[in-house]
């Protein structure tokens, strides 16, 4: 009696997983249509933020091939004609611009590193020719020590200079905020024209020069910082089949979960 008992409960039905061919009608039935529609929601999104990846690498791809046309370009002459339009299209590009330095407008760009050592960047109105216009350059680098003492006479270039450098634009705060200025300043963590124009007594073009370093070798104070830029295609296709990946993985696990469901 007890051998009869143990194989009715070792042979008692299981339940069937559903078919296949049932699946698509278990999916919308009225216990699975909730959360089947919570899960198309989230592959559109997971899948979405892969396409959203793809276009960052597409506009990372474009802006390389244009800093790489840009550094081939042949240096533009600066004037104070120049740049009466939108200068975006110039971003990088190589000049060369002569004028007279203005010490008495220099500004100091604080908070900025070179090599682990912290310091600042000395940025100083150059007046073009007919002294009405003028551009601001960044001149290069100084330690610390030098911003806190004020002493920055002693990095002076008087008379007629002559730079070349790249057209970097103005930096402005994120959200098209504008920035607020307190009266006049000396002391600047970023380089945005407009706001510093406010305080000029002469019109600046919407651009700024950085001073490129000269030969191969940082011989004297400022240090002037090469612009670099990375080509790389960056991490976007990696993050981009990591969410298609996720997508797939979504789907799928949820259609077995459901076929395994009694």
């Amino acid at each position: 009696m007890s051998t009869f008992n143990h194989q009715s409960v070792s042979t008692k039905d299981k339940p069937e997983p559903i078919p296949f061919s049932n699946l698509p009608r278990t999916l919308i039935s009225r216990r699975w249509w909730w959360t089947t529609l919570l899960v198309v929601v989230g592959m559109v999104v997971l899948f979405r933020l892969g396409i959203w990846q793809l276009d960052r690498l597409q506009q990372r791809q474009t802006r390389n091939a244009e800093y790489v046309q840009q550094v081939a370009a042949p240096p533009l002459r600066l004037t104070s004609a120049d740049l009466v339009v939108d200068p975006a299209g110039l971003r990088d590009r190589k000049v060369d611009v002569q004028g007279t330095y203005d010490f008495s407008e220099q500004l100091v760009l604080v908070q900025q590193n070179w090599q682990g050592r912290p310091g600042a960047h000395l940025v100083t109105p150059m007046l073009l020719e007919g002294g009405e216009v003028a551009v601001l350059v960044d001149r290069g680098w100084v330690p610390t020590a030098d911003v806190e003492t004020g002493n920055f006479a002693q990095f002076d270039e008087p008379g007629l200079q002559s730079v070349t450098g790249t057209i970097q634009l103005s930096q402005t705060l994120s959200n098209g905020r504008e920035t607020i200025v307190d009266g006049k300043q000396q002391e600047w963590y970023r380089i945005d024209v407009e706001a510093i124009q406010k305080q000029m007594p002469y019109k600046l073009l919407p651009i700024y020069v950085l001073a490129s370093p000269i030969g191969d070798t940082i011989e004297q104070l400022p240090y002037r910082i090469e612009n670099e830029v990375d080509l790389s295609d960056g991490p976007h296709l990696v993050y981009a089949l990591q969410w298609f990946a996720f997508t797939l993985l979504l789907g799928v696990g949820y259609l077995y979960f459901v076929k395994t469901r009694p």
